[in-house]
């Protein structure tokens, strides 16, 4: 299996290299050269496949012979190692809970996955370091700091907007030391975002660093995003009604992640595209026409995303043709104040407790479901302890700390401000 830039100017590269690469050198993001469904067989006897099993079935067209079946079984297996459970909410609506992992957040299974591919990479070539420079909105720091810990030859350096996430968040990527370091930026995540980017571009830098992305727009952490919509389907006790996955969405790499799935056969009526007041897609669907803008800040702040990065490969998907992108994707946006209100709705219906990035999931799928008839799966991307300052007051509940955040909240929060792109090169030239 090949992987070829969305930009098409590039060469095209084996899924080590993309994975290794990142970008692609002409800015574009990678793209698996084809995607072959999978059998009818497959899905048709999937609840006697255990979730290790499935997985590798989704993802080795994808790695190919680049990793040994009895590594990517390993690495599966590594990956893997919390549940995913389905939960009744009401009527023809469940949510499919993804904060089972160590970090709490969806951003768990990508994280594990691409850190465990790079330790197999790294033990079969030692020539070199890597240093992995990711932006976070909020659970991808932490999910990253997590999966990498330790991992030999591999230094992690976090850009993240200083105030702009959730203290847990912020322990979570500031307190781990090791091959881990936090940079505090002074601005939004689009900042960050624009600053890796540009350190990517930048060829005095990459002639003397080796540096990747952790962000979704590496293909190893996007790809293993399909594994939890197949594992959802799996606990489906009635497979013949339509199902429509509601996907909170910023950077569009977990519902680029579920298009891919239905690509690969898995039957999902729809995608949902739940946005807060970072509309960017909704209004591209609604207008024809793409205008990224300076991000919102916004009480569901991991979904704080003016630009999309994503967003390209749903359109690859599709071949660019609007009309069947819009005939399987919705896009519907929700401002704090209807956030609110569907926590505090959820809660009172079914004692459920909803993180507002679950609630705007659920907002958009309640949305759909007005106008057609389905089964609807919203996710619950986060535990709702990573967003006390939010979740508390808006509830008037107070959330016990799971062990996960214990191991971290009382540690002291190691960070180093930056301000500006040269601020960046210097400390990575220096580290």
């Amino acid at each position: 299996m090949n992987f070829y830039s969305l930009n098409k100017i590039a060469p095209n590269v084996s899924f080590k290299d993309a994975v290794i690469r990142g970008l692609a050198p002409d800015k574009g993001l990678y793209f698996p050269e084809s995607i072959k469904p999978l059998s009818k067989g497959f899905f048709s006897h999937i609840e006697y496949f255990t979730n290790e099993e499935i997985a590798y079935e989704v993802i080795k067209q994808f790695v190919g012979d680049e990793i040994p079946e009895k590594e990517l079984k390993k690495i599966i297996s590594k990956t893997l190692t919390f549940d995913f459970p389905i939960v009744d909410i009401e009527k023809n609506v469940s949510t499919l809970e993804l904060f089972h992992g160590p970090t709490m957040a969806f951003k768990d299974v990508g994280a594990r996955f691409m850190a465990r591919c790079f330790g197999y990479f790294n033990k079969e070539d030692k020539s070199s370091k890597i240093t992995v420079l990711v932006a976070t909105s909020g659970d991808t720091g932490g999910a990253v700091a997590s999966g990498f810990l330790g991992v030999k030859g591999v230094d992690v350096v976090i850009l993240y907007p200083s105030g702009k996430v959730s203290d847990v968040q912020e322990k979570q990527l500031t307190t781990l030391g090791k091959n881990i370091k936090a940079l505090e930026v002074n601005g939004t995540f689009d900042d960050c975002q624009a600053m890796v980017k540009k350190a990517f571009l930048d060829k005095d830098l990459i002639s003397k660093k080796n540096l990747t992305s952790a962000n979704s727009i590496n293909v190893a952490r996007w790809l293993p995003q399909m594994f939890y919509f197949f594992i959802a389907y799996k606990q489906l006790k009635n497979k013949r009604r339509k199902v429509v996955f509601s996907v909170p969405s910023g950077n569009f790499g977990n519902i680029c992640a579920g298009v891919m799935a239905q690509q690969l056969g898995l039957p999902v009526k729809q995608f949902i595209a739940s946005t807060n007041s970072n509309d960017i897609v909704p209004n591209y669907l609604e207008t024809g026409i793409y205008t990224p803008k300076p991000s919102i800040q916004t009480i569901s702040n991991a979904m704080d995303v003016g630009d999309p990065s994503n967003f390209i490969r749903i359109q690859e998907i599709y071949k660019n043709d609007d009309e069947l992108l819009k005939k399987n994707v919705s896009s519907y946006s929700f401002t704090d104040e209807e956030t609110k209100k569907a926590m505090k709705k959820i809660k009172k219906k079914s004692g459920y407790i909803a993180d507002p990035h679950g609630a705007v999931g659920y907002l958009g799928l309640k949305k759909y479901l007005k106008k057609h008839k389905a089964q609807g799966i919203f996710l619950e991307t986060a535990h709702p302890v990573k967003f006390l300052d939010v979740v508390e007051p808006v509830l008037n509940e107070t959330i016990a700390f799971p062990p996960q955040i214990l191991n971290v909240i009382n540690k002291k929060k190691k960070s180093i401000q930056i301000s500006k792109y040269d601020e960046l090169k210097d400390f990575l030239l220096k580290s």
